[in-house]
């Protein structure tokens, strides 16, 4: 539980009690883990919270008048889309000890990285009549909580659409193709785009089943993902600014290719991998084949 230092009152940690939050599934409420090893952009978070608020000494010990308004409020934030907003906001009025239920979906479209989950007690319009040093402002947390849930699965982490290629200026039989624009500090959900032919039924369905993925769909989803790294490398090693001492934002392309880089060649250089694509191409496809674990299912 994050605790900071504020310029007024504000009432003990245990006025708030929490249950760890929950995710929902086609099965069932689960304890949210800290990290899905399946999910990609078709799959939305649906999460579940219990939150028990003691609001007499929350308003007591923050100096503020029986009948103040509070508001529960959850904030989430994608570290890999740079996106985020409010998740729920729930007024809590009376006396006593109330019980809260948070209950929202997040897209996942919008989603990547690490999400950020916000739980706040907040203030919820402005109060003058209180004590000497109680909050006054609206929205002055009085309690504050954070969660975090990685999401690091087999799945590229950008955007993903399904297009007919038969409208476009793509081979009609392709199954998919990568977009990649902008600069390597442009923002990774900008620059990048996974087009997936609707006319090729098998990769279509492997990617809609992506969270409950059969054999064959781990086996259509690895061959895209291997192709897709191997664009993703080829296109950063064309950079010339994309070295291991570059520093670019977080969220931004060149952070993304050098998180992958990383992975796929933990204990090789930019330099020496760049060389070995460009003496010996062969070599440097099996590399990446065994580097990105091809076909493990």
């Amino acid at each position: 539980m994050t605790r900071r230092v504020l310029p007024y009152r504000v009432p003990s940690t245990d006025v708030v009690t929490v249950e760890p939050w929950l995710l929902v599934t086609s099965d069932g409420e689960v304890p949210a883990p800290k990290a899905l090893p399946d999910w990609d952009y078709h799959m939305d978070l649906h999460l579940r919270r219990t939150v028990r608020v003691d609001l007499d000494r929350a308003r007591s010990q923050s100096g503020l008048p029986a009948d103040t308004a509070l508001t529960l409020a959850v904030v989430w934030t994608a570290t890999g889309s740079n996106l985020g907003g409010p998740a729920e906001r729930l007024r809590l009025t009376g006396g006593g000890t109330v019980t809260a239920k948070l209950d929202f979906l997040l897209r996942g479209a919008g989603l990547g990285g690490l999400v950020l989950l916000d739980t706040a007690l907040v203030l919820s319009e402005r109060r003058i009549d209180g004590l000497p040093a109680s909050p006054r402002r609206a929205g002055s947390v009085l309690w504050s909580d954070r969660e975090a849930l990685r999401l690091q699965g087999d799945a590229p982490q950008f955007p993903i659409a399904v297009i007919d290629f038969g409208r476009t200026s793509f081979p009609d039989d392709a199954a998919w193709h990568l977009q990649i624009s902008g600069s390597l500090e442009s923002a990774t959900m900008g620059s990048l785009l996974l087009l997936v032919n609707e006319r090729n039924t098998i990769t279509t369905t492997a990617f809609e089943n992506a969270g409950k993925p059969r054999p064959i769909d781990r086996v259509i989803l690895s061959a895209v993902y291997a192709d897709v790294a191997r664009i993703m490398i080829e296109y950063a090693l064309s950079e010339i600014d994309f070295d291991s001492d570059a520093e670019f934002p977080d969220g931004s392309l060149g952070a993304t290719l050098l998180g992958l880089f990383d992975r796929l060649f933990p204990e090789q250089s930019i330099t020496d991998i760049g060389l070995r694509r460009r003496r010996s191409p062969a070599l440097f496809a099996s590399d990446l084949q065994a580097a990105v674990k091809i076909f493990e299912v």
